[in-house]
């Protein structure tokens, strides 16, 4: 498969112009969505740089610390990256790894915004969105790389990989699963589950938690994947990549559970009790002397009241009287 063409004396690939193509929807998407909450979208695009910066080297990192088994067979393993530092600048060599770039970038928008006063957990929530777009993007550029398959398959979208980009043990086996196109597929969900939990729920919602509820559900997906994947990268026999989203993933749920936790309720004393707190008492009971004076004002308008109408009373008898020696005459 062709996986790029010549420039002159430079070859370009097509792996880095569909990363660049996620990268600039991403940050297209991250505009529309800070013109929505009232910021200069044009922050976006300065940030951008910084995020790209941060994406890559932290990406780098994590291939070069977290190397495959099959880099592993070629001698490329992280002690022959720090013997040769060159290697490890050659991006173009090796690898790069989504949960260092996203923690590369988590830690560039960190300090922009620290830089510019703006707010972090915000501006996580603006970029998240357009994060999983330029991951379902991006993904792409694997198809044109042959890699990032899963596990052999004979289902109708199966893949076919040339046999120069078959893993060692599979060397006669032409068709897998093409987990790229899955997790495509599902960043796509999130982003729009994103969206719209952007739009709704404004009075609940609180900033940072659109970027909380993006790290429970990219984690979760590239969890599930990894269980195709047949060459994740392994720490003393364990798969780094999902041990590390598992991680995070429950980190962040606790993080989302306890942010919006329900108020605890008031303990109020209660009536029985024989010597109840001051301040319900305070609040419960008027101060004695304005109770004194109601009292007293309630008892001279009912003093007034009961004489008036004894009054009238009175006055009303002898018409009552002589109305009756009328009528019997």
């Amino acid at each position: 498969m062709i996986d790029g063409f010549s420039l002159g004396p430079l070859y370009i690939k097509f792996y880095g112009i569909i990363l660049m193509l996620g990268a600039v929807a991403g940050a297209w998407l991250a505009t529309r969505e800070a013109k929505r909450r009232g910021h200069d979208p044009e922050i976006v695009w300065d940030l951008l740089i910084y995020l790209i910066i941060g994406g890559v080297i932290g990406a780098r990192l994590w291939h070069i610390f977290t190397p495959s088994p099959s880099s592993i067979e070629q001698g490329i393993t992280t002690a022959y990256y720090l013997s040769h530092p060159l290697d490890a600048l050659a991006i173009w060599h090796g690898g790069l790894g989504i949960p260092g770039a996203v923690i590369g970038g988590v830690i560039a928008l960190y300090f922009y915004t620290r830089k510019y006063k703006l707010n972090f957990t915000e501006w996580a929530d603006i970029a998240a969105p357009g994060l999983a777009l330029g991951q379902a993007i991006g993904r792409w550029g694997n198809f044109f790389n042959q890699e990032l398959y899963g596990a052999p398959t004979n289902l109708p979208w199966k893949l076919y990989v040339d046999p120069t980009h078959r893993l060692t043990g599979f060397e006669n086996v032409a068709y897998y699963h093409p987990l790229f196109a899955y997790e495509s597929i599902l960043d796509l969900a999130n982003m729009w589950l994103l969206l719209w939990l952007s739009h709704n729920y404004t009075a609940k919602r609180k900033n940072g938690d659109i970027f909380l509820v993006y790290l429970i559900v990219y984690p979760i997906i590239r969890f599930s994947l990894d269980f195709l994947r047949l060459d994740a990268s392994e720490i003393a026999g364990i798969n780094a990549n999902q041990t590390l989203v598992a991680i995070v993933a429950v980190l962040a749920a606790a993080m989302l559970i306890w942010r919006h936790r329900a108020p605890s309720e008031q303990v109020e004393a209660p009536a029985s009790s024989p010597d109840p707190a001051p301040a319900l008492v305070a609040v419960s009971e008027e101060p004695a002397p304005k109770k004194t004076a109601a009292r007293k004002s309630a008892a001279k308008k009912s003093a007034k009241t009961k004489t008036a109408a004894k009054k009238k009373t009175a006055a009303k008898t002898p018409t009552k009287k002589k109305t009756a020696r009328k009528t019997s005459s």
